[in-house]
């Protein structure tokens, strides 16, 4: 069973997918968005390529784990995805993510410049792998 994560932003969605087993997340892409119209169109072509049964959604809660805006917004793009793609939609607390994202892209020596392109990416494959680890066992391949 695959599944897409993603990392939404409001001027970017990072994209990763699990392998058929659910086991690793791996990256896809960063779209940048430009209008919800051609962010789905850009999220229908990955679920043609990928067909997944369920796309993960970074939640950024709160550090205190409280939902404010960010989170409000990002779960009202959950909503309308979930309606769009006619798929199921999981979030995942992705509270530091980001940080750890740029660490572990600094000490694969990327240039901070380079960085900034593939952050959400790197971003996305984090919560898609804390989502995969957290529900390692209950996923079953097909």
């Amino acid at each position: 069973m695959r599944i897409i994560g993603l990392d939404v932003g409001t001027k970017t969605i990072g994209v990763a997918v699990s392998d058929l087993t659910g086991s690793i997340a791996g990256g896809v892409t960063t779209i940048k968005r430009q209008s919800f119209d051609k962010d789905i169109n850009a999220l229908k072509q990955i679920q043609h390529e990928y067909s997944p049964e369920l796309i993960v959604i970074g939640l950024p809660k709160k550090m205190d784990g409280t939902i404010g805006e960010q989170a409000i917004f990002v779960q009202n793009f959950g909503t309308k995805i979930e309606k769009a793609l006619n798929i199921k939609i999981q979030y995942m607390d992705e509270r530091l993510t980001t940080v750890q994202a740029s660490r572990i892209l600094r000490e694969a020596n990327v240039s901070a410049k380079k960085q900034k392109n593939v952050i959400d990416k790197q971003a996305a494959i984090l919560i898609l792998q804390s989502y995969l680890d957290k529900t390692k066992g209950e996923i079953k391949s097909e």
